[in-house]
């Protein structure tokens, strides 16, 4: 065997849930309130219903709610946790909006690697309480990657309107047929 096959941890996937512990679930909301405000909803059902929850923010993100919501309220409860991954963008004003395009196209090339990690972390710490699902955000393909490459179920969430989850699965036929990008001026 090679050195660097002997220096590398092999992980091995949670085994199945078993009736004994919660399910584990990991939401992982895109950055922007209209995100992460659903995302908080779900994970506090969830949590009513019995399942212990991981909700990962962006590092820029968790500052944020800690600034607006308090320290106290990201310490997590027993079986409520936060956990915070890089979005991969260089250190900006904490009061100012990211921007947007840059910000998903920052996330898509630079998560996979620190959410995996973390993924692997929460499966690999005391107390164990192993994964069982990750619910991602739509926007976010690199979680159903992680969840792929680990074993583990994944969900994606749309948060937006019905509306707009259609018009979204018609972008690709509406740059087909021309009629996107809008072409001249737009005022």
């Amino acid at each position: 065997m090679s050195q660097e096959k002997q220096n590398k941890k092999e992980y091995t996937p949670p085994p199945p849930h078993s009736h004994s512990q919660k399910p584990h679930v990991v939401l992982v909301p895109f950055p922007a309130q209209g995100h992460v405000n659903p995302f908080m909803q779900l994970a506090k059902l969830l949590r009513c219903n019995g399942f212990h929850i991981t909700f990962v923010n962006t590092e820029f993100n968790h500052k944020r709610l800690v600034k607006s919501l308090g320290a106290d309220f990201v310490k997590g409860l027993p079986d409520f946790q936060f956990e915070t991954i890089p979005d991969g963008l260089p250190e900006s004003d904490k009061d100012a909006t990211q921007d947007i395009p840059t910000l998903c196209d920052a996330t898509r090339k630079n998560c996979y690697a620190p959410f995996k990690e973390l993924v692997i972390k929460l499966n690999t710490s005391s107390p164990h309480i192993p994964v069982t699902c990750i619910i991602a955000d739509g926007n976010y393909d690199f979680a159903g990657r992680v969840a792929k490459d680990l074993g583990i179920r994944e969900i994606q969430l749309w948060t937006a309107s019905t509306c707009g989850f259609v018009a979204y699965l018609q972008f690709e036929e509406l740059v087909k047929r021309g009629i996107l990008p809008f072409k001249g001026k737009l005022n």
